[in-house]
């Protein structure tokens, strides 16, 4: 429900395009709730009235104050609909990006996420929204119904918050490449680029790529033809 995380992931993704060792790139999502005491199946009304009684603003400083972050992701070319949006308990949206992940599609799903929460008002924390959204990434629909009604990945969920505790998170976007350098918040394109450089550099020195000087006999390919 971050829309800081939105941008930010948006920006990330727009550094990688440029980026000549994409390919090499690994990228895990991790659990963080930005408000774990909002009860699932809870009705807080607006996004709104939920700022201004969380934040101690009045609705039309939540207004103002939505309307900066949605003016800055247009830049990104989001377009955020604050009006429409719901407040829910992300926990089981967590819980599905883990399935998610287990199946390579975690990227998807995160994407459309972000798409139900700020542009199409739906409830994260509904079970029929999160199996539709499963479903459309090419997850087994019997499968993420059974971890929906189940207690899987709970522990994952649960071990990645502590994990950003141990790391002095504090906030999100929070961004960790190869464990030694992070970027904190919707930083721009720009920095991302920078820390990609750098990072891969480091990594690229401690692994390099092995060229073997190969001389060529009989032998049989992996897709079994043999000469």
């Amino acid at each position: 429900m971050c829309p800081f995380c939105y941008i930010g992931k948006r920006h990330f993704e727009m550094a990688l395009k440029d980026f000549a060792h994409a390919a090499d790139i690994k990228l895990v999502w991790k659990s963080f709730q930005l408000d774990p005491t909002i009860p699932k199946g809870a009705k807080l009304g607006t996004v709104y009235q939920y700022l201004a009684a969380s934040k101690g603003l009045s609705e039309d400083q939540a207004r103002e104050m939505t309307g900066n972050v949605a003016d800055m992701a247009s830049q990104a070319g989001l377009q955020l609909n604050f009006d429409q949006a719901v407040v829910a308990n992300s926990f089981d949206a967590h819980r599905l990006i883990h399935l998610a992940q287990a199946h390579q599609l975690g990227q998807i799903v995160k994407e459309k996420l972000f798409q139900a929460h700020f542009n199409e008002g739906k409830d994260i924390a509904d079970p029929t929204v999160l199996t539709q959204i499963g479903v459309e990434a090419g997850l087994d629909n019997t499968e993420v119904t059974a971890m929906l009604h189940s207690e899987e990945y709970t522990a994952e969920v649960e071990r990645d918050i502590q994990e950003a505790r141990q790391l002095g998170v504090r906030g999100v976007p929070f961004f960790v490449f190869d464990r030694k350098y992070a970027i904190s918040g919707a930083q721009p394109v720009t920095a991302f680029r920078e820390i990609l450089d750098k990072s891969f550099a480091e990594w690229r020195a401690e692994h390099p790529v092995v060229k073997l000087d190969v001389s060529e006999g009989p032998s049989c390919s992996t897709d079994g033809l043999c000469d």
